[in-house]
């Protein structure tokens, strides 16, 4: 029988024995490399029938933490280490170095990163981030979305929108590699010379998709960081609508104590 939780739902028992799986990975009872305990193992641990620990083994593997080899059952895949996310990582340097901020933190932490763009092209201002830009909300902008790998792993969902007028005339920036540096670097190039990056940043469980799309077991935590970049004229010329796999991220940041 389900677990009566709020509201007088119950939680089916395969999901409740899905969760404790996922759970002891993530804690690292099952390290990378181990087999997950057999169908027959699971049916004798918790004393179900074996459609359910087949249903509970479903939800396991759409949480993307292992993966199935044929004839030796379910293996538990290797994440990638936590990367810190530091307030160093908009460096001019780096950007004068050719290197976009998360390549250049991957490169120094030895890991292997990958950029999917799933989309560039104008969208229409969301009120929340029309209001960042000082534009209307319904204004057109432009729209680049990324997925970022670690080690074969997703680790992050990245929207950046830019006001049309300060993008029409950089053909750069609706090209899907914007060339070295980064689209910040080529903001730059045009003139847009960037003065600070104000971060924000919450803590809340992933929906449906986010986890799918980030390989996450339902309801997993993710850190939702939007940031304005700001130039030294005090304009913002990008917001970026991050999306994090929490357990993947450490964030530092320094923090003057001058007045």
């Amino acid at each position: 029988m389900g677990t009566a939780v709020g509201g007088g739902k119950s939680v089916p028992r395969y999901v409740q024995i899905a969760d404790e799986i996922v759970q002891q990975i993530r804690a690292g009872v099952l390290k990378p490399g181990d087999m997950v305990p057999s169908e027959s193992e699971l049916v004798d641990r918790y004393g179900v029938a074996g459609g359910t620990i087949r249903k509970a083994m479903v939800e396991v593997r759409a949480s993307g933490l292992v993966e199935t080899r044929h004839g030796k059952g379910s293996l538990v895949k290797a994440r990638p280490p936590v990367r810190h996310r530091s307030s160093d990582r908009f460096r001019r340097s780096n950007r004068k170095g050719g290197k976009a901020a998360y390549l250049a933190e991957s490169e120094q932490a030895g890991a292997t990163a990958k950029v999917s763009v799933l989309f560039i092209g104008p969208a229409d201002a969301p009120e929340d981030i029309a209001e960042r830009l000082g534009v209307d909300a319904g204004d057109k902008v432009l729209a680049r979305r990324r997925l970022y790998f670690r080690n074969g792993t997703p680790v992050e969902t990245a929207t950046s929108y830019l006001p049309w007028d300060v993008v029409k005339d950089i053909p750069e920036l609706f090209s899907e590699n914007p060339g070295p540096g980064g689209i910040y670097a080529r903001l730059e190039d045009d003139g847009h010379v960037f003065a600070e990056f104000v971060e924000t940043l919450q803590a809340r469980p992933a929906s449906k998709a986010e986890s799918s799309e980030l390989a996450l077991s339902p309801g997993a935590p993710v850190v939702h960081l939007i940031r304005d970049a700001v130039t030294e004229e005090g304009r913002v010329v990008e917001v970026c609508d991050t999306l994090m796999a929490a357990d993947q991220f450490v964030f530092s940041y320094r923090i003057p104590a001058a007045d």
